[in-house]
């Protein structure tokens, strides 16, 4: 730009300055680079080949930024505002672009790529920039110098993604969501930019230059500064896209994004837009996952998962159920089976024969409190993710098998034996090799279609699926309906396969396979 950029040095007492924005900055890229990562889960699925894509992607996109930014390292000054002005920009917008792509075309992996490169380049553009700033100008620089202000800048940019990667699970995700918490990130990284282009590297910017970064900035907080003001409304049109009924509550907790939804007394729960029933025919899911368990009239029963209190309300109507635990994970389900779901599940979760549990199933069933339960009902979501695939592994289901009092039971919401039919049977597979001898079985849900569950006992019997003579007068499960469930149609027959562990996750990639037809 000018010879005066080229020379004029940085001043001591600005240099210490200067890291401290470096530092911002690399909180701010790390921050961008975890909303990438939290969309990949709640939009795509996540998992070690889409985080491994983006992380990949991310470190490639880092040298590639080094070394497209070399033309431009003799205007190290005006280049770095530009690319803090435009990463500011593009981290900000980056969540509620990948939303708002998703709710309208059903999909985001190409723009989920597509931010994760840019975002990479103008991140991996910066440390080179900084490097020519923090030496230009200088004399003498001799090796150990240029060694020193390298552990420097290092310093503050290692400092700062520290920074980076505490706030955004534990301040920004939480309290601003993800649209806002990008949206402010990318606020703080123009602020940053500013400070720096008029304060602390005013002298090797030229009147133009500053009068182009000014304008430059005032146009990108104004845009973010709109986002910030309608994200909610933004938030709200591209989500009810995503749904066919009216959304009516919507929560986002530290673990999931809940959404119910209302169409003319149909409600339906939705975690990270997976259903998880609709009042209309839940009756025959939660019938069909419960009643079987209670055949041998148990007094302790535990319910793994299930949160929205509609197994324990099955539960609790068996006369000889004497106490229920209930642990489920996330303690904003629960508050909402205690209020709106409240008329659903009969107030089940208040009932003083309940005890809940805020905490996660696989900790808990470590526990001493354990221990002697004559029933156990697994009602966990699909395993579409390694964190929810852990549940469905043999070592969790050995926990639960150890839970069991003598001549105990235990049902597992399997999946769709139709529709995912290795998935279903990876479960029984898993079951057996826990040592829980398992009969599948397989009803009706409209909402869902052909619906699988899994019957167990510790041995190496399978229990016969049958309905315990004092069971309360059901809606749908009867004894014929029962014995009919357990067998399964030519199409879909009964798979043998490698079970499912912590340290090969196969469910998961069933999952993933997709549906059969």
């Amino acid at each position: 730009m000018t010879t005066a950029e080229r020379t004029t040095a940085v001043g001591p007492r600005a240099r210490p300055l200067l890291l401290a924005a470096v530092a911002v900055c690399a909180a701010c890229g790390l921050i961008y680079e975890l909303v990438l990562l939290t969309l990949s889960a709640s939009l795509v699925g996540g998992g070690i080949t889409q985080t491994s894509l983006i992380v990949a992607g991310f470190v490639a996109a880092l040298g590639a930024g080094a070394l497209l930014v070399k033309p431009f390292l003799h205007r190290p000054a005006a280049t770095f505002v530009a690319v803090e002005i435009l990463l500011g920009v593009v981290g900000g917008l980056s969540a509620v672009t990948l939303y708002v792509s998703f709710s309208f075309y059903g999909t985001s992996s190409a723009v989920l790529l597509g931010a994760t490169a840019v975002i990479g380049v103008l991140v991996g553009a910066e440390v080179p920039l900084l490097m020519t700033l923090l030496q230009t100008g200088r004399t003498g620089i001799d090796a150990e110098g240029s060694g020193k202000l390298l552990a420097d800048l290092n310093a503050a940019d290692y400092a700062g993604a520290l920074i980076g990667g505490l706030t955004w699970p534990f301040l920004l995700l939480p309290l601003a969501g993800q649209i806002r918490g990008a949206a402010l990130t990318g606020v703080i990284n123009l602020l940053a930019a500013a400070v720096v282009a008029t304060v602390l590297l005013r002298p090797q910017l030229s009147t133009r230059a500053r009068r182009a970064a000014t304008a430059a900035l005032l146009v990108a907080a104004a845009v973010l500064g709109v986002l910030l003001l309608r994200a909610q409304d933004i938030e709200t049109t591209a989500r009810q896209r995503l749904y066919d009924d009216p959304v009516v509550a919507v929560e986002r907790s530290r673990y999931q994004e809940i959404v119910l939804t209302d169409r003319a007394g149909d409600v339906r729960l939705y975690l990270d837009g997976d259903l998880q029933f609709s009042s209309r025919d839940e009756h025959r899911y939660t019938e069909s996952l419960v009643h079987p368990v209670l055949a041998r009239d148990p007094a302790r029963v535990l319910i793994l998962g299930g949160g929205d209190g509609l197994a324990a309300r099955e539960a609790l109507r068996h006369p000889s159920v004497r106490e229920v635990v209930q642990v489920e994970l996330d303690p904003e389900v629960i508050e909402l089976a205690r209020t709106r779901l409240a008329g659903l599940n009969d107030r089940a979760l208040d009932d003083p024969r309940v005890e809940v549990v805020t905490e996660d199933a696989f900790a808990w069933l470590r526990t001493p409190a354990a221990t002697s339960f004559d029933a156990v009902v697994v009602d966990m979501p699909d395993p579409d993710t390694p964190v929810l695939g852990r549940l469905y592994s043999e070592e969790f289901y050995g926990l639960v098998a150890a839970t069991l009092a003598p001549d105990g039971l235990v049902t597992v919401q399997a999946g769709s034996a139709y529709s995912t039919p290795t998935a279903f049977w990876r479960t029984i597979s898993t079951l057996d090799a826990a040592g829980l001898a398992a009969t599948p079985y397989h009803v009706h849900v409209p909402s869902f279609g052909d619906w699988g569950f899994a019957l167990a006992q510790a041995g190496d019997e399978p229990p016969a699926p049958v309905l315990s003579p004092d069971a309360p007068a059901l809606r749908f499960l009867d004894d014929a309906v029962l014995a009919a469930s357990a067998v399964f149609p030519a199409d879909r027959p009964r798979q043998r396969l490698t079970p499912s562990t912590l340290d090969r996750p196969l469910i998961v990639e069933d999952m993933r396979g997709g549906y059969v037809d």
